[in-house]
This record gives C-alpha cells, sequence and structure tokens, in this order.
C-alpha cells in the first residue's frame, strides 16, 4: 500500500505529538512527584545536569525549535541560563512551565501544514527543514527524559515501572492532567 506524503506527514506529525505530550513528558512528571525538592536540584558531580536544569532545558529546546523555530513566536531562549540554575524552583513550577510549553508546541503541530516539514528554517544557528526540527526535538526530548528517569532511579532506589511489554496489564504512569491536544 502506498501512502500520500501527506498522509505520511501527519503519521510522523502526530507520533510526535504523542512522543512529547503522552510518552515522555509523563515520566518526567512521575520522577519530579518522587523526587524529593532537593534531590531535583542534586548534581552527581560538577560536570552533571540536576534534574532541575534538565527540566529547564527541555523547556527552552521544546519553545525554541517548536514553538519560536516553526510556529514563528519571537525566540528570547538564554540557554546558558537554563545550565547555571541553581534552584530551588519548586517542582510544582517546573512541571507547569514544561507543561504549558509542550501544550504550546502540540498546538503549533496540529496546526502545521504538511508542505511546512519541507520547508528549510534557520533555528539556533542551524539550517533545518520542519521535518528535521521535529526529529531533533522527540529525540532531544527522549534523551534527557531517559537522564532523569536515570537520576530518578539512582535517588529513589527503585524500578520505576515504566516498561510494558506487550501482553502485559498496562498500568496507569501518570496521575496527573495532561495537556490538551
Amino acid at each position: 500500500m502506498k501512502m500520500s506524503r501527506d498522509t505520511l506527514a501527519r503519521e510522523f506529525l502526530a507520533h510526535s505529538l504523542h512522543s512529547l505530550s503522552r510518552h515522555h513528558l509523563p515520566r518526567i512528571a512521575r520522577c519530579l512527584e518522587m523526587l524529593s525538592e532537593k534531590q531535583i536540584w542534586w548534581r552527581g558531580n560538577s560536570a552533571s545536569n540536576s534534574v532541575g536544569n534538565l527540566v529547564l532545558h527541555l523547556e527552552g529546546n521544546v519553545r525554541q525549535w517548536i514553538v519560536c523555530g516553526l510556529g514563528g513566536a519571537l525566540d528570547h531562549r538564554e540557554r546558558d541560563k537554563e545550565f547555571a540554575e541553581r534552584g530551588p524552583i519548586s517542582r510544582r513550577k517546573l512541571l507547569a512551565k514544561l507543561k504549558r510549553t509542550v501544550a504550546e508546541a502540540c498546538r503549533t503541530l496540529e496546526r502545521l501544514p504538511a508542505r511546512e516539514l519541507a520547508r528549510t528554517r534557520l533555528i539556533q544557528g542551524f539550517r533545518v527543514r520542519g521535518f528535521r526540527a521535529i526529529a531533533h526535538v522527540t529525540e532531544h526530548f527522549a534523551y534527557h527524559t531517559g537522564q532523569i528517569a536515570y537520576t530518578a532511579k539512582l535517588l529513589r532506589r527503585r524500578d520505576l515501572k515504566f516498561t510494558r511489554l506487550p501482553g502485559k496489564n498496562p498500568k496507569k504512569i501518570f496521575r496527573g492532567k495532561l495537556p490538551t491536544l
């Protein structure tokens, strides 16, 4: 069966929306819920980032690449500040900021015409097509979600139970309200 470019583009956008808002964001939220405020800002060493820094960094990246880069909003990102922050910024504020930005990015992607995936833009100094910008964000979000999950496992010394294999009884991993898509 041959798929049209538009159908393929829509499928890619739908997968990206799911990846950000329904897969990785709930995992980050779950990790933030299980960590103390002190643990959120803990750094393993001076070359490492805290969970708080990673959340700020993801919020900045999603905003810059999707909301601004693809959606046309003004870009005011100060990337170095995301890593320089030592907190404490509360879990509630960190999560609310990330949820707002992911929801805004999802709205941007929902409105994005399929033809915009082929258009080249300049984002963070890189010349990229829309497709590549979205792929970058979802990959980047997944990478740092893994770091956050690893840190939560390390500090809480328990399995997060995120893996659900086919045929197993799925368990709900997130109890909070997800952004509306």
